[in-house]
């Protein structure tokens, strides 16, 4: 379960409140309509539907037809801002233990389980409150040995078996400052059986299991302490709220407080915020409201509603003066400069922020995009926005080339500032930004998980009351004036910040949260509660499968010498247009080089910024591409500046002119860049990883050496862009125009040549052979150790796809696997854990059998040989069997590919040597498929096999010559991993 929300949502999709403009086009109206009343807002591109029952509940719908499934969030109204100040760290508790069920299910006996969780609640009481560190290890000593009893009547993670069952995705949950979400992605014939789970999920849980799912959050805690990112995000928020609970009360908690949970408090939580009056539920997809109102109302009509003590902080003092923060850690270092201004809930500054924000950067004509990353004077740099309810957040960021200071990125930053202050900007960017707005309005339109995200998150801050600020919100935008810019910037932007400098070095601070002694528990995998038979049994209406023909679903053409795919955009005004090359990095290793380079060229006509803004100004873009084998050039935007963006984008791949200047600096970026991604761990994993696929010659390393990075010219990349197009490529087009229009249009923009060249030949990369066990080893200053397991196995086979998606449910690919419910839920050894047998891209290629273990580096050994032990020997289930298999098929069921999503399922499926949907033969094969196949296929291709080990952790938590007992070990150099 994510524990944080992502710490700066969509400008336009966040849900965040707006200064209310264009009155009368949007305004409150009220309606009713199958019995419910409910409010609406005029004009709004979502059509939602507010409803409040009789209880309080808040409930939103959104309507939308594209595909039969429903993006649900179930929300309350309190986060880590109102945990107890001596118990940080128990909304996110309260989230985890919201997945174990209730007296109805997660339990095979609950009269004879109950006793024991009594016991185990008031067990924790006496923990909490002893001192004594002999006593303390005595009661939970106690603790384990009764947890291990309760659990013999516990049937761990069947709430997730049931929301598989039923054909959800994403099942997952987060907290954050304000709020607590819970979140699936579920069949729009599955209302019925989702709204019967969660009105019971939410009636009275049962906090079972606690003490192994409490291990879970201390490794979450000790992922955290890993990751710099994080910490510089804590320290910045502590600098800068010194009173309010955003600063003073982490999500996760505090080490001291995660080894003194307490049931009880955390019992009387749920009890004082899970509320009706404090609660939403919000739905977006394919449904009809009607019903869904009247299905939520019977559902959840039994809860009660009671006052809900809102959290009111002292207001902060004003900062006067800059406050300086330092972080260590091994990661890269950074800077970053926060300014606290006022929150989402006064409307006018928020918007007016909002629009300052898209002047200070908006990925092309931003001060920060034109005067820095443009013009490259630092390793990146970018501006974003933290919108909360009580504060707001101005965040600029930085990363430093070689040889410079982060004082000198600070320079540049604040310098930025100084321009808004002064009024030396533009004023018609702004009309640019509410272009570009409408445009990623439009998009997220799309998007079920942006509807829902956005309602909730206006839920959160002002439960829903100004929606009509949201949806006005674009329109506002144009009525911002840039003295209202200038004098927000001279009233907040001073030298009233937080700045923190990420610097690398030992965090001599890091407390590590110990690891208990936990005995495994119980999980009865086959156990099923009457609870899950009767949900099982609620009548859903099949939803049929859609499948692609490719023959029928996608038009072609040819324009010259080349072929044009189509798929018609019936929704909207947008169009994407691509040019795919079947060449990459593989074939070319400066290709990638070249398309970086070509965002900081100009031409006989425009200077690289004037680039940026004529795109800005039409809100059209363009990207390429270079992968290992494929490089695509893509243009989109609104159709009505097509030929615009397509004449324009043809004009700088034709006539870009070599800058030595830039190549200088972009060389120079390179090598920092390069230096960085030797102290990020995931990095360095992806790298030991592709050794142990590949071998020591391998896809990761295959870049650019020292010597050939320094002797590249830019009349060379110039001449690689240049050329680009007169290799062979496919055109893809998608958007509103007619086949015939668009072909027209392309072959009148897009200049071919007669003979488009053969692209040359790539270099071949080979899977290893795991012929006996090994441990490739890298050195890393953290707290957890990380391992992955790689065996590649036999070669593609198309027939094997439905065998391989069934294994990989069943085994190791969610909460209701087997990996996942023995490493974490019985034996809490790790947060992270799964395995999966890997597909190839390609027809000629093998597949790749991956499991991974993330745990503190005093359980490694135990992991590793919990994780050996499942990959040698698979139990058996034949219930978790049953949801796998009906969980395959109502995925395939509700699945819709759409859009020019249908072409690229197209050109995946031609890549595998296919001409059909393979997802029909997949379909078919499921109910004939049973244990005994699983079994064989696991034996054939896991049981028992060399590894390849893949360790990434600290020499001093793990000693390398004990790694000989998985076999020999070699220790990689960062050179190795990374090829320079």
């Amino acid at each position: 379960m994510s524990t944080l929300k992502r710490a700066a949502l969509s400008l336009l999709l966040a849900g965040s409140l707006h200064f209310a403009g264009a009155q009368g086009k949007y305004e409150w109206k009220e309606a009713n309509s199958g019995g419910y009343n409910y409010k609406y807002i005029t004009n709004d591109p979502m059509k939602a539907r507010f409803y409040k029952l009789k209880n309080g509940l808040t409930v939103i719908l959104s309507v939308n037809k594209k595909e039969p499934r429903i993006q649900t969030l179930i929300g309350t109204r309190a986060g880590s801002n109102n945990d107890p100040k001596d118990h940080t760290g128990l909304a996110h508790y309260l989230e985890h233990l919201l997945f174990k069920g209730t007296e109805q299910y997660g339990s095979l006996d609950w009269a004879k389980e109950k006793p024991y969780i009594d016991k185990i609640d008031n067990l924790y009481d006496k923990y909490n409150k002893t001192v004594d560190p002999a006593a303390r290890k005595a009661v939970y000593h106690e603790i384990d040995s009764v947890s291990g009893i309760a659990a013999k009547y516990a049937i761990a993670n069947e709430y997730d078996k049931m929301m598989t069952a039923m054909g959800a995705q994403g099942t997952n949950a987060h907290t954050w400052v304000e709020e607590t979400i819970y979140e699936e992605d579920i069949p729009s014939n599955a209302v019925d059986k989702y709204l019967t789970v969660q009105a019971e999920r939410f009636r009275d849980p049962v906090f079972r299991l606690f003490h192994t799912e409490l291990e879970a959050v201390y490794e979450e805690k000790n992922r955290g302490l890993d990751n710099d990112g994080r910490k510089t995000y804590e320290t910045m928020l502590a600098a800068l709220f010194p009173t309010h609970n955003y600063g003073q009360q982490s999500t996760i908690g505090t080490v001291e407080h995660l080894k003194n949970p307490n049931l009880k408090a955390i019992r009387q939580f749920y009890n004082e915020y899970y509320v009706p009056n404090n609660m939403a539920v919000v739905m977006a997809g394919d449904f009809y409201p009607d019903y869904v109102i009247k299905t939520i109302d019977q559902k959840f009509g039994y809860m009660k509603p009671k006052p809900v003590k809102e959290y009111k902080p002292a207001p902060e003092a004003p900062m006067t003066a800059p406050v300086v923060r330092e972080v260590f850690g091994p990661d890269a270092e950074n800077i970053n400069i926060a300014f606290r201004v006022p929150g989402a809930l006064d409307v006018k500054s928020n918007l007016v922020l909002g629009v300052l924000s898209s002047i200070l950067q908006n990925g092309k004509a931003g001060l920060l995009d034109l005067n820095i990353n443009k013009q490259q004077k630092v390793l990146s740099a970018s501006a974003s926005t933290l919108n909360l309810k009580d504060y707001s957040v101005l965040l600029l960021s930085g990363k430093a080339k070689q040889g410079q200071s982060l004082d000198d990125v600070k320079s540049l930053l604040l310098g930025q500032l100084e321009i808004l202050r002064k009024g030396d900007f533009d004023e018609t960017l702004v009309k640019a930004i509410v272009n570009n707005a409408k445009l990623a309005e439009l998009q997220g339109l799309e998007s079920n998980n942006n509807r829902a995200t956005s309602i909730m998150d206006g839920f959160i801050k002002s439960k829903g009351e100004n929606w009509a600020y949201d949806v006005s919100y674009v329109d506002d935008m144009s009525k911002v004036t840039k003295q209202q810019i200038v004098d927000y910037a001279n009233k907040y932007l001073k030298d009233n910040y937080v700045i923190v400098y990420k610097r690398k070095g030992e965090d001599k601070s890091i407390e590590k949260v110990e690891k208990p002694a936990i005995t495994p528990v119980e999980v009865n995998r086959e156990a099923q509660s009457p609870f899950l038979l009767k949900v099982a049994s609620i009548p859903a209406t099949p939803v049929k499968p859609q499948w692609l023909d490719y023959d029928k679903d996608i038009q072609k053409t040819t324009i010259g010498n080349t072929d044009m795919m189509y798929v018609q955009n019936k929704d909207n005004g947008l169009f994407r247009l691509y040019y795919r090359f079947d060449m990459g990095s593989w074939n070319n290793k400066k290709l990638a080089l070249a398309a970086q380079y070509l965002q900081f060229l100009g031409t006989d006509k425009y200077t690289p910024e004037q680039i940026s803004k004529e795109f800005y100004n039409i809100a059209c873009n363009f990207n390429v591409a270079a992968g290992p084998e494929v490089t695509t050039i893509t243009i989109s935007g609104l159709q009505e500046n097509f030929d615009k963006a397509v004449t324009l984008f043809e004009h700088v791949i034709a006539n870009c002119q070599p800058n030595e200047a830039a190549l200088t600096a972009l060389k120079g970026r390179t090598n920092k860049a390069r230096s960085d991604s030797k102290l990020n761990k995931g990095a360095i994993m992806r790298g030991v990883v592709n050794y142990a696929m590949y071998g020591a010659k391998n896809p990761f390393n295959n870049v650019l050496s020292q010597s050939e990075l320094e002797g590249i010219s830019a009349a060379e990349l110039t001449n690689i862009l240049h050329e680009l197009p007169t290799y062979k490529h496919t055109i893809i087009y998608y958007g509103p125009q007619p086949l015939a229009t668009a072909a027209a249009d392309v072959k009148k923009l897009h200049p071919l040549a007669a003979n488009l060249k053969d692209v040359p030949a790539p270099v071949k990369f080979v899977k290893d052979n795991q012929d006996k066990n090994q441990v490739l080893f890298a050195d890393y200053d953290m707290v957890q150790t990380e391992v992955n397991w790689l065996r590649n196995s036999s070669a593609y086979n198309p027939d094997n796809t439905a065998i391989v998606t069934l294994f990989n449910s069943y085994f190791g690919g969610g909460m209701g696997s087997i990996v996942f419910q023995t490493i974490r839920e019985s034996k809490a050894l790790a947060y992270s854990t799964y395995a999966f047998y890997s597909s190839p891209d390609k027809k000629d290629d093998r597949y790749s059998a991956i499991a991974y273990v993330g745990s503190q580096a005093d359980k490694m050994n135990e992991a590793v040989a919990g994780m050996n032990e499942l990959l040698n020997d698979i139990p058996r289930s034949d219930k978790l069997l049953a949801t796998a298999k009906q969980s395959m098929k109502q995925d395939i069921e509700t699945e819709r590919i759409t859009n020019d999503g249908i072409i690229f399922s197209y050109l995946a499926a031609k890549k595998l040597g296919l001409n059909t949907d393979i997802r029909k033969q997949v379909y078919e094969a499921i109910d004939k498929m049973g244990f005994d196949d699983v079994k064989k296929f696991h034996d054939e291709n896991l049981s028992h096999k060399p590894y390849t080990y893949c360790i990434v952790a600290s020499e001093k938590k793990v000693n390398v010559d004990e790694l000989k007992k998985y076999g020999d070990v070699k220790k990689l150099t960062m050179e190795e991993i990374f090829g320079y």
